[in-house]
């Protein structure tokens, strides 16, 4: 049995050295993304984050989500997975290890998901399972165990921590900067004080993560942390050249991933269309009837399509508009330019008619008698996409209630269930 390397041995040895890091990213950084993204600079990859549980008892999951993506290309290679029990954890670890360098304990997923399956960042005030889990599978398996966490609001905790999980046998740690409730809409600049604390105080290798959207945040996060390696997520699912220091054109690595696609298959479709939207995300705040063309269109070639329309539109406007063609304001390159997306900041809060402060942007409100008729202006985005794909369909559960009691009649007097019929009984509509 070949001998577990540890520590610094192992990130020179195993991970090559690997400064910059592509991370585990649900449902995006799955194999035919991985490949472009080393096409491109980066020197380590991550799976998308694995349910432990699942993948234990579902070979077919095993096989999606890491057996059938194998690749001499893709290495070096670590295995993330989420989750809360140390014997699951260790048999999900001892089914992957054969197939990557490392695998990952995810202590970082702020998403509600997480907080309702009880794993990701809601397990770090759990030190005692956390150093049971950590410990158990740095005995067990054949690969390093790392982990990537978030950092507490009292940097001396989040040392604590640290180092607590460093004794327990992680060989490699991943801080990413922000807290657990710095996310979507708040997700604010992430602390990298916090991150050069923790690699001042351990002993093992330290990715960093937060705040990368240039090849330049990522050399002043070096030094500025003297971290080993910095991690990209949202920079570089815009730039997936962002290791190389370049900003091509979109449709250059909409091109190149969709060849990668095409020779790596199979790739899910979903993943496909998320990964153009990203890409594209400028430019389809432009061209919204290609925006829900790209929401609509069932398979590889209809997706393909659209970028090949995207493209398109962009060289004629580059062809027409002269120096300023492409500008748009807010943006430091032309739209069609890889580039990152800054969420905006948050607004103050503003009070209602009541006084009570509410979130600025929250279309979410109590309805009165008088504004029924909007019942329907806040869609979920989950709904919105289905309304862009079927857009006669009524989405509105009040509305679709008021319809059902306007146009059935009734059986027993012919009248509409909705005019006071003495037939007329509580009924809902799915």
């Amino acid at each position: 049995m070949a001998v577990k390397l540890q520590g610094f041995e192992f990130w020179k040895t195993t991970l090559r050295g690997a400064r910059y890091v592509v991370a585990p990213m649900v449902d995006q950084s799955e194999l035919a993304w991985r490949l472009l993204s080393r096409r491109h600079g980066a020197e380590l990859c991550y799976t998308p984050m694995l349910h432990a549980q699942v993948f234990v008892r579902d070979a077919n999951y095993r096989k999606d989500n890491l057996y059938s993506e194998v690749c001499p290309e893709d290495r070096p290679l670590i295995t993330q997975f989420c989750a809360n029990d140390p014997e699951v954890f260790v048999q999900a670890c001892l089914l992957a290890q054969d197939y990557c360098d490392a695998i990952d304990l995810n202590l970082g997923c702020p998403q509600m998901i997480a907080k309702r399956g009880h794993y990701g960042v809601f397990l770090q005030d759990e030190w005692e399972l956390l150093e049971k889990m950590v410990k158990l599978a740095n005995e067990k398996i054949s690969v390093p165990i790392t982990c990537k966490i978030r950092v507490f609001n009292k940097m001396e905790e989040t040392v604590q921590y640290a180092q607590m999980l460093e004794k327990a046998g992680c060989q490699l740690l991943t801080v990413h900067g922000r807290t657990k409730d710095q996310k979507g809409p708040a997700t604010g600049i992430a602390s990298w004080e916090h991150i050069k604390a923790v690699r001042n105080a351990v002993n093992i290798p330290v990715f960093a993560n937060g705040n990368i959207q240039h090849l330049s945040d990522v050399e002043q996060c070096m030094e500025e942390t003297g971290v080993q390696g910095v991690m990209s997520a949202e920079g570089n699912l815009h730039n997936p050249a962002l290791f190389e220091g370049h900003s091509p054109p979109v449709w250059e690595m909409a091109e190149e991933y969709l060849e990668v696609v095409s020779q790596y298959p199979p790739c899910t479709l979903s993943y496909v269309r998320a990964h153009l939207f990203k890409l594209w995300h400028h430019t389809l705040q432009i061209h919204k009837d290609l925006r829900e063309e790209l929401a609509k269109v069932k398979n590889l070639q209809g997706l393909t399509e659209v970028s090949r329309q995207l493209r398109l539109r962009c060289q004629e406007e580059i062809t027409n508009g002269g120096e300023e063609a492409g500008q748009v304001v807010g943006l430091p390159f032309p739209h069609w330019i890889c580039q990152p997306y800054v969420r905006p900041v948050p607004k103050a809060p503003v009070a209602n008619s009541n006084g009570t402060e509410v979130k600025a942007g929250c279309h979410k409100r109590a309805l009165s008698q008088e504004d029924s008729d909007g019942a329907c202006d806040a869609l979920s985005k989950n709904k919105q996409k289905k309304k862009a794909r079927n857009p006669h369909k009524n989405f509105c559960p009040e509305q679709k209630r008021e319809l059902f009691f306007l146009y059935i009649k009734c059986e027993q007097c012919g009248n509409p269930k909705g005019n006071q019929c003495v037939f007329n009984l509580s009924l809902s509509v799915g």
